[in-house]
């Protein structure tokens, strides 16, 4: 259950209206790398949780505060759109077909579906995906998962940062990456404590499946795919082909890709697939 406050986490200004910026801030509300998705991934993997409540209370906070910065960045481009609406609207209006050029790159689906306000899509008005959204069941997994989302949600945010000179929409990003900074580090912070203080411990992911029960000649090897007989590097140090392996278990090696099956040979096509007489009559011929 939820309940609202009506101000904003933090402060969010403009200065000077910019639409090209509130389109670029679309990305960081419904992009791959937005707020959307990290807020809909932390809370399905809290109504999802299964073991300590603790993990699930986290990720109830955190979820709930990235609400709060879909707020922030959709006052953001309505801020951004705010004093340009006239403009917008004399260009959709207007005869000139060149509509891109005159409103510089802005996104006329600001005006054309959301009324001068922020839609639940990304920089190309493409609509949220809830594919994105990551929520295995699996702790370990799914942490890093949230890791790599603040990763590619505070890239975003320093980009954002360097497209703007508006002193407010640079306060605000500041304050956001800052959070993004956090959650990267509370997520590892549960991964260690998975490990039970060595993050060494929660690898592989799941770790409750016997490894008895995998080909263990091919568990810590790199395959070498270059079809370069003298691309393998021997003796250089990459820390993926030698040395211990990043759970401690074993050693990593390298080994050239070589073909262990056979050649795949397909029955012949349904009749009442109704594929072409030659595929039916030849099927299964090496020809």
């Amino acid at each position: 259950m939820f309940y609202h406050d009506k101000k904003l986490q933090y402060t969010v200004k403009v200065e000077k209206p910019d639409p090209q910026f509130a389109r670029a801030l679309q990305q960081a509300i419904g992009g791959i790398e937005g707020e959307i998705r990290v807020c809909l991934q932390y809370l399905f993997q809290a109504w999802n949780s299964r073991g300590p409540v603790r993990y699930r209370d986290m990720l109830l906070n955190t979820g709930t505060e990235e609400i709060a910065h879909i707020e922030m960045l959709a006052t953001a481009v309505c801020l951004n759109l705010q004093g340009a609406s006239s403009s917008v609207i004399d260009t959709i209006v207007g005869n000139d077909p060149l509509m891109e050029k005159i409103i510089g790159g802005g996104d006329p689906r600001h005006f054309l579906s959301g009324g001068m306000g922020a839609l639940a899509s990304d920089a190309n008005g493409v609509p949220f995906n809830g594919s994105w959204v990551v929520s295995s069941g699996n702790m370990a997994s799914d942490m890093f998962a949230n890791v790599m989302a603040e990763a590619t949600g505070r890239t975003l945010a320093t980009r954002l940062y360097e497209l703007t000179d508006d002193a407010g929409m640079k306060d605000m990003l500041s304050f956001l990456i800052a959070r993004d900074t956090m959650h990267q580090q509370q997520w590892l912070a549960v991964l260690e404590e998975l490990g039970h203080g060595d993050m060494r411990g929660v690898l592989p992911i799941p770790n409750s499946f016997p490894q008895s029960q995998e080909h263990q000649e091919f568990s810590y090897a790199f395959v070498d795919t270059n079809i370069d007989p003298d691309s393998r590097s021997a003796g250089q140090n990459r820390r993926w082909t030698q040395g211990p392996s990043m759970d401690g278990k074993s050693e990593f090696r390298e080994i050239k890709a070589q073909p262990l099956g056979d050649e795949p040979m397909l029955a012949p096509p349904l009749p009442e697939g109704h594929a072409q007489t030659e595929q039916i009559e030849q099927a299964g011929k090496k020809s």
